[in-house]
């Protein structure tokens, strides 16, 4: 690999006294989506007018009150699509749509005409500013590629104020300002605002595109601070970043941008965008709801949202994704599953309600997924286990009996090279443990009390195809059947661990038995499960499964 034939793009940033690395991310920024426009034209097929009305009308729902809604004069298709979300007054009085538009006279007109009528609109004018796309596309120099933004601003202006009635406000992009000169983007970015002039009520936005990502995410907030230092009237601009994802930072250059003095996030939804995308606007505001900041965005049903942003846009979502993935909350490892479900045993009894887990970042319950380690492989433990029994199932397993079954369970999916599903592994527990019916079947049992208020119990068996009685006698049923076996097997042992549950929080519950036996001096526990809307019978039952067990090693 020749890594010679490389340099760096990017420009020193003469920043003195940083400040960012000092500061915490305290409120959500304002947002834009560029979906429309940035995430629409990445597609192998944009979308259709009706398909962008419907994609506009539930980016609406999730919050956003700015939205980048295409290109007009790229189009009939983009320009048709403003004008009707204006003439069928489609747009709510609390959202502004904005229009993308080169410093161009011809594309500036028609991106004028087309917010004709526009109550709220953001006329978003951009050139590119870079050192090699000066050299490279325009052939202009410095002052040049200056002149050339200032003319479209001031075409901007003479329009909007000569065609437009609505609320219409500005904002400018240095295009490719990550790899421009920090002080020729000063330059030219004030020289745009002397046209603009800006106000306190009507604040022209600055939007500092990271067109390609060429540094560091460190690098791109040292750009952003640099120029809210530098900027003529920062108190009356808005400072807005675009970042994309050509390193694979577009959220983390996004988050150092607000603590750099950034105010608002240009992206879209999962990222989609121009080559590898935009910032994920939903990663970035659920990184801030896990610190417990609101992220001002209704996204707290994230498969709705995956819904729709596959079905318009035809991309799928990484299983991957941080949030929205269909791995986000699925582990594997055994003690991250284990760390998990005793986390949220935890939480469950916690009453100041306080979510504290060391691999989920959030509940998932409050984006409406849940937290299931449906999946169950070779490399899981205990904790996975234990979880789908006990959530999916009811069964609370004793600490040694559930180690001797996860053991089992990851042989099992060893053997396969494969993942386990629930119902597998419930079926394994079954057949393994619970009301196990051979060698010994129990086909009619009945206690009753002796005059020295001892348990008599009488048991029907079929034993390796043939039936019999015993009797025993105890100090209760469970003790009574165990003396009758030892007689009728001439086999010494004894339990060693008994636990009992209800499978359900209700009255009509069956009862869940486990019995750990061994034989005398013995070091092995068999274990047996017994399940019966009768608790003595369950636990006759789990007794029966363990002998069984021992019986069959």
């Amino acid at each position: 690999m020749n890594y010679k034939k490389y340099r760096k793009m990017y420009h020193p940033v003469p920043l003195e006294n940083r400040e960012w690395p000092d500061k915490e991310i305290t409120h959500a920024p304002v947002w834009c989506s560029v979906d429309l426009r940035d995430g629409n034209q990445a597609l192998y097929s944009p979308m259709t007018i009706d398909e962008k009305i419907e994609f506009f009308t539930f980016l609406v729902k999730l919050g956003f009150k700015e939205i980048e809604v295409g290109f007009p004069a790229a189009s009939n298709t983009e320009f048709d699509f403003v004008r009707r979300l204006i003439d069928e007054n489609l747009i709510p009085d609390d959202v502004t749509i904005q229009v993308l538009t080169q410093a161009r006279e011809h594309i500036i007109a028609k991106t004028i005409e087309a917010l004709k009528g526009a109550k709220n609109a953001i006329v978003h004018l951009y050139n590119s500013t870079s050192t090699l796309q000066r050299r490279v596309v325009f052939h202009k120099n410095k002052e040049e590629i200056k002149q050339l933004a200032v003319d479209g601003a001031k075409l901007v202006t003479s329009l909007v104020e000569g065609q437009l009635e609505g609320n219409i406000r500005y904002e400018y992009s240095p295009e490719s300002f990550t790899c421009t000169e920090p002080e020729y983007a000063v330059e030219i970015t004030n020289a745009v605002l002397d046209v603009f002039k800006p106000t306190p009520d009507r604040k022209v936005i600055i939007n500092l595109p990271s067109t390609i990502e060429v540094a560091t995410a460190n690098v791109y907030a040292d750009q952003i601070e640099y120029m809210c230092k530098h900027l003529n009237d920062r108190e009356n601009l808005v400072i807005s970043v675009h970042a994309h994802n050509d390193r694979g930072t577009g959220v983390a250059s996004s988050e150092l941008a607000l603590l750099a003095g950034a105010d608002r996030i240009e992206g879209t939804l999962f990222g989609n965008g121009e080559r590898t995308g935009n910032t994920d606007i939903i990663t970035v505001a659920l990184n801030m709801f896990c610190q417990g900041i609101d992220p001002k965005l209704n996204i707290e049903h994230i498969d709705e949202i995956i819904e729709v942003f596959e079905k318009y846009n035809k991309l799928p979502i990484n299983p991957r994704h941080p949030y929205a993935g269909e791995m986000a909350y699925v582990a594997f490892s055994g003690s991250h599953q284990d760390a998990i479900k005793k986390s949220m045993d935890e939480y469950e009894h916690d009453e100041s309600h306080m979510w504290a887990n060391p691999y989920l970042t959030i509940d998932p319950t409050d984006i409406g997924r849940k937290y299931e380690p449906i999946l169950i492989n070779s490399q899981s433990g205990k904790g996975g286990v234990s979880y789908i029994l006990e959530k999916k199932y009811g069964y609370v397993l004793p600490k040694k009996m559930l180690i001797e079954f996860s053991a089992l369970i990851n042989d099992m999916s060893d053997e396969k090279q494969t993942v386990l599903t629930n119902h597998e592994i419930h079926q394994a527990f079954k057949d393994t443990y619970v009301n196990v019916g051979k060698p010994i079947k129990t086909r009619f049992y009945r206690s009753s009390e002796s005059e020295d208020a001892s348990t008599i119990l009488t048991a029907t068996l079929e034993y390796n195809g043939k039936v019999s009685s015993i009797e025993g006698i105890g100090n209760g049923p469970l003790d009574a059947l165990c003396n009758g076996l030892r007689r009728f097997l001439n086999l010494d042992f004894e339990i060693s661990d008994y636990t009992e549950h209800a499978l359900a929080r209700s009255s009509d519950s069956k009862a869940a038995t486990y019995i750990g036996i061994k034989e005398h001096g013995g070091k092995r526990i068999y274990w047996g499960a017994g399940v019966d809307h009768n608790i003595n019978t369950a636990s006759i039952y789990a007794l029966i499964s363990a002998v069984n067990r021992m019986l069959s090693r």
